[in-house]
């Protein structure tokens, strides 16, 4: 008998190499299909809120890799590189991504790179929009009906207030 009181081999317990390896490609391939539902259904969900699932893509791309240019966007999109131009402008105007000139130590043309705002400040941005536009659909009734000889009631907008939960 030893008494050896360093770590010893450990005995048989029903496990082999190959079972270990076959469970961590199992688990592996698992991660990687719900990270891909996952993308799926963010997609969806900012295809929604950007309007079309080209500027999704674009957004998520660009959370993912701040500071592309829209050739790397195009590349990485897999999209048409006039459609990812068109895209990148539409959202810069409306301020959803900032740009900036690329440095460079050479001569030559800079191109711009371009960084998607952070998801709470996108929410942020679209919630007076739906608002705005809430506001039109509950008082929608007042503009048609005109003749309406109904003065008492007031005109309260519709607010929608955002909190952040304690999870």
């Amino acid at each position: 008998m030893s008494t050896d009181d360093g770590p010893s081999e450990p005995e048989d317990e029903g496990l082999d190499v190959a079972d270990g390896e076959a469970v961590r490609d199992r688990l592996e391939a698992e991660t990687d299909r719900a990270v891909e539902r996952f993308d799926d259904g963010v997609v969806d969900l900012l295809s929604w809120v950007l309007d079309t699932e080209t500027r999704a893509r674009i957004y998520v791309y660009l959370r993912q890799h701040p500071d592309s240019t829209s050739d790397e966007v195009a590349d990485g999109t897999g999209l048409y590189p006039s459609t990812v131009r068109e895209a990148l402008a539409e959202l810069h105007e409306e301020e959803k991504v900032s740009r900036s000139k690329r440095e460079s130590g050479g001569a030559g043309n800079n191109p711009y790179e371009y960084t998607a705002i952070a998801p709470s400040d996108l929410v942020s941005s679209i919630v007076g929009d739906v608002q705005s536009e809430l506001n039109t659909v509950f008082n929608l009734d007042d503009h048609l009906d005109e003749a309406s000889e109904s003065t008492d009631e007031t005109d309260e907008p519709v607010t929608i207030t955002v909190e952040e939960s304690e999870q």
